[in-house]
């Protein structure tokens, strides 16, 4: 498979061009492409610069709102439900972390619901923008089928994802972000695209018997929860928070983004909680770098010379990216030029 890679700069240009041809505006090209590539940067080419080829099938299929008709619903002091008029998804999430954090700062939480929207990408940019700003994030939102009742072999959930950011003071902060299954539904899409198999564990066929099939795992099939019964109990509570609560859809009424069968009806949940109305930002500081000290100074287990904590890893490929730049496949670089080409842009990758 051949590689390039990319300066973030550059990749981030090129996204809003694509964009701002889609007939986004200038804000929202900025918010949504920043969004894309820090996922890349992270490694997580899933919910990156990839994802421009599905937004222009869907505009081309009118069947999503650019520019994002974003809109509050109801508010109050420590609340806010936004519906995202079925634009994009990293707009409106960006906007309701936004003033998530807003509203904490003031009264202690803030807590962002959004119905009517659709897939919002990596849920560690949102909760890492709160963590930034001193505060705890706190991010989840529901999706389309992909996941059996515990015991079940038919699609009901999501995989439902959640990510929580802590911050650690000057160092980069603590960010948890999972789907609540064994593996995003993303890696295995990405399988299916490259042709690759998956492992045993990741996924079962329609019969409800593990696959190492991509596509047998992504039609008619269902991804493994992570933990079991645990993990089936946390997307359904993911799905009432994220999408019954905002009145969005849930269940398998949600519909995917990757085929075009009409608006997917996501829902999200955002909450930021301001550390300085429990104790002061400077002791929790002192508390939290001492902990991690402590953590990664336990007895380690055979063969294993480091510990690390959520999102770290995450952190060093995104410290590398900006460095070297974001790797991209041929077939990305391929599909963002023809991107560049329809919009009439007149940048290109090479």
């Amino acid at each position: 498979m051949d590689l390039m890679k990319v300066m973030r700069g550059k990749l981030k240009e090129i996204a809003m061009d694509i964009l701002k041809g889609l007939h986004a505006s200038d804000e929202e090209a900025a918010i949504a492409a920043e969004m894309m590539v820090q996922s890349d940067m992270r490694g997580i080419d899933t919910h990156g610069v990839y994802f421009l080829k599905l937004v222009a099938e869907r505009v081309d299929a009118h069947m999503v709102n650019i520019p994002t008709p974003l809109k509050v619903v109801s508010e109050s002091e420590t609340t806010t439900l936004f519906d995202g008029g079925n634009g994009l998804g990293q707009v409106a999430a960006f906007r309701a972390m936004k003033t998530s954090i807003q509203k904490a700062r003031k009264f202690g939480t803030g807590l962002s619901l959004i119905r009517n929207t659709n897939n919002i990408g990596c849920l560690a940019c949102y909760t890492t923008m709160a963590a930034k700003e001193g505060t705890v994030g706190i991010a989840m939102t529901n999706g389309a089928a992909s996941v059996s009742p515990w015991g079940g072999a038919e699609a009901f959930f999501g995989t439902n994802p959640i990510s929580m950011g802590v911050p650690v003071g000057s160092e980069p902060p603590i960010v948890l972000d999972m789907a609540n299954t064994v593996v995003a539904r993303g890696k295995i899409r990405r399988a299916q695209r490259m042709k690759e198999s998956i492992p045993l564990g990741w996924a079962l066929d329609s019969l409800g018997v593990p696959t190492t099939d991509p596509n047998a795992a992504i039609k008619g099939g269902t991804l493994v929860p992570v933990g079991g019964p645990k993990g089936y109990g946390l997307v359904l509570m993911v799905d009432i928070l994220s999408g019954m609560l905002s009145g969005s859809s849930y269940g398998p009424a949600l519909k995917t983004f990757h085929q075009l069968e009409g608006p997917t009806g996501v829902g999200a949940f955002l909450m930021a909680i301001d550390i300085e109305k429990f104790m002061p930002l400077s002791q929790f500081s002192s508390l939290i770098q001492e902990y991690v000290k402590t953590i990664k100074g336990v007895k380690k287990a055979k063969d294993v010379s480091r510990i690390y904590l959520p999102g770290e890893i995450e952190y060093e490929i995104e410290r590398q990216s900006m460095a070297e730049g974001v790797e991209m496949t041929s077939q990305v670089v391929s599909d963002l030029n023809q991107l560049l080409e329809k919009v009439k842009s007149p940048l290109r990758l090479s």
